[in-house]
C-alpha cells in the first residue's frame, strides 16, 4: 500500500510537471506581481494536497529548476530527521592528557569538536565547569583545540546579503563556539553612560567599557554607536548611545574567525579563575588517548527548529556536514552532497535537486517547485512528520515569519528564503476548507523582492479555499 501511495503520489507531481504553466495564477497574484514588476513567467508554484491524493489545485513552472534561498533547508533537515534521527546529539569529547596533583594539570587539555551546532557560551562554561570539576585549576601546559572532524570551509561571510556582523554568516566549524561572535549588551545607567557587557571575553581583545548616553529617539542605535570592529585586538566606539533605547543585546561576528574559539576559550577560562601557563592553540588528539568526558548537545528535534524557524545559515551548514561526519568519519561538502544525492533517489526517486551546503546560502542551488513538493508530501506522510512540521515558521506567529500579515497568519507552516534576486515560501497550509495543502513558490528575478506580496497573496489564497 506503501508502495502504491508513493507511485501514485510521484505521477501527480509528473503531472503537475508536466502541465507547468497551463493553470492560470489566481487574480490577485497577477496584480500584486503587475504592481511589483515582475513577470508572472518568474514565478514557480504549485499548490497540491498533502496527502498526494489529488491533481494539483495550481501548478504554474512546477518543473523549471529555480534558486530556492533558505528554503533549501527543508531538504537538509528532512534528510537528517531520516537518517540521524530526531534524538540524535552532537558529542564534544575533552581529553586530558597528563597529571592532574594539587589543582595543576601538568600536560595539555584536549577539546575535541565534532560539529555541535549550537555549543554557545553557557554550555562552554559548563564543558570548562567539568574540566574544574576534575580538580584542574592550573593548566601547566596548553589547552589544544582539535578542529580535524570537518574540512575547512571557506566562506566570505557579507557574499550573500552584505551583512557580514551577522553571527547567522559564520563559517562552519568543527568546533562552532557561540556562532563566532561576540554578544554586547548596552544598560544605561544613572551616571549618564551606558555600561557594555561582552560574553563571552574574548583573550587579548581590547574592549571598551561603557560609552555616553546622548538625547533622542532610539532609531538606528547600532549605525549611530559608531562602531569600529576591523580590528581583532579592539573593539571600539567613537559616539554614544540613546538614553531612551534602554537595555539593548547587539551581537556581532567576531573580525578574526579562525582565532575566535582560541581566543574565547582563553577568555573564558580566566574569568572562571583558571591558570594557563601555555596558550590555547589548534592541534590533533593523540592517537589512544580517552576522553575524560564529553558534553551532550541539544537534541536533533529541537535544532532543526533553530535552523528552520529563524533560517540560522551556520547551523543548517553544520548539521550538512554532520551528514557525512556520521558515515564516513569526515564532515565534507562533496561528501554529504552524495550522501543527500543517494538518500533523494531511494526516497523520492528521480534526478535529485542540486544543494551545494545545505543551508540555501549559495548561488548554485538549484530544485524544482515539482520536487520542494515532493520533499514536503515525504515528510507529511512520515511517522517524524510531527518534528518536522513544528520545526517551521508560524505565519504571523514565529520565526522569520512573525511580522507576516494578512488572512493566512495562524494557517500555515512555512519556511521562507531571500537571496538577492530570489523570494520563495515552502511549507504547509492548514486551508478553511479542512485541506491541508503543500505550497511552494519561488521567484527569481532580479526585482523577487518586490514580490513578497505576490507571494503572501498566494499563501491567502490557498489559506481560504471554498
Amino acid at each position: 500500500m506503501a508502495l502504491l501511495l508513493r507511485v501514485f503520489s510521484a505521477l501527480v507531481l509528473v503531472l503537475a510537471g508536466a502541465s507547468a504553466g497551463a493553470q492560470g495564477l489566481p487574480a490577485e497574484v497577477e496584480a500584486a506581481l503587475a504592481r511589483a514588476r515582475v513577470p508572472r513567467d518568474a514565478l514557480s508554484v504549485l499548490v497540491v494536497e498533502a496527502d498526494g491524493k489529488a491533481a494539483p489545485r495550481l501548478s504554474h513552472r512546477a518543473g523549471v529548476p529555480v534558486n530556492p534561498a533558505s528554503v533549501a533547508k527543508l531538504l537538509t533537515t528532512f534528510a537528517a530527521l531520516e537518517q540521524l534521527g530526531p534524538a540524535f546529539t552532537w558529542s564534544t569529547p575533552v581529553y586530558v592528557d597528563g597529571t592532574v596533583q594539587a589543582g595543576t594539570l601538568t600536560g595539555n587539555l584536549y577539546v575535541q569538536g565534532q560539529g555541535d551546532p549550537k555549543l554557545v557560551v553557557e554550555r562552554l562554561w559548563l564543558l570548562l565547569r567539568r574540566v574544574q570539576g576534575l580538580g584542574i585549576r592550573q593548566i601547566a601546559g596548553d589547552i589544544v583545540l582539535d578542529r580535524s572532524a570537518f574540512e575547512a570551509v571557506a566562506q566570505n561571510p557579507g557574499a550573500f546579503d552584505g551583512e557580514p556582523l551577522r553571527p547567522y554568516n559564520a563559517a562552519p566549524d568543527a568546533l562552532l563556539l557561540n556562532f563566532k561572535s561576540v554578544v554586547m549588551t548596552f544598560v544605561p545607567d544613572q551616571a549618564g553612560r551606558a555600561r557594555i557587557q561582552y560574553e563571552p571575553t574574548m583573550s587579548g581583545v581590547q574592549t571598551t567599557s561603557s560609552v555616553p548616553l546622548v538625547a533622542g529617539e532610539c532609531g538606528d542605535w547600532r549605525a549611530g554607536l559608531k562602531a569600529d570592529f576591523s580590528d581583532a585586538g579592539r573593539i571600539s566606539f567613537a559616539a554614544g548611545y540613546p538614553s531612551s533605547c534602554g537595555e539593548r543585546v547587539w551581537p556581532v561576528a567576531y573580525a578574526d574567525p579562525n582565532s575566535y574559539a582560541a581566543r574565547a576559550i582563553g577568555g573564558l577560562w580566566a574569568d572562571m579563575g583558571g591558570k594557563l601557563t601555555g596558550q590555547v592553540r589548534d592541534g590533533r588528539v593523540p592517537t589512544g588517548l580517552r576522553p575524560a568526558f564529553a558534553v551532550q548537545s541539544p537534541a536533533l528535534a529541537e535544532i532543526i527548529r533553530d535552523i528552520n524557524k529563524y533560517s540560522n545559515n551556520v547551523m543548517a551548514q553544520q548539521l550538512f556536514l554532520t551528514l557525512s561526519l556520521q558515515h564516513k568519519g569526515t564532515g565534507t561538502l562533496e561528501s554529504s552532497r552524495e550522501i543527500l544525492r543517494a538518500w533523494w533517489r531511494e526516497r523520492a526517486g528521480g534526478e535529485p535537486p542540486g544543494i551545494d551546503n545545505g543551508s540555501g546560502l549559495s548561488r548554485d542551488d538549484r530544485i524544482t517547485a515539482q520536487q520542494l513538493a515532493r520533499l514536503l508530501q515525504l515528510a507529511w506522510a512520515s511517522p517524524l512528520m510531527p518534528e518536522f512540521l513544528s520545526s517551521l515558521p508560524v505565519a504571523g506567529t514565529d520565526g522569520t515569519l512573525k511580522r507576516l500579515r494578512g488572512r493566512s497568519a495562524g494557517l500555515a507552516h512555512l519556511k521562507s528564503g531571500s537571496l538577492r534576486d530570489v523570494s520563495a515560501v515552502a511549507g504547509f497550509v492548514h486551508a478553511a476548507s479542512g485541506k491541508r495543502y503543500v505550497l511552494v513558490a519561488i521567484a527569481n528575478h532580479p526585482n523577487a523582492a518586490a514580490a513578497r506580496p505576490a507571494i503572501d497573496a498566494l499563501v491567502d489564497w490557498a489559506a481560504h479555499d471554498q
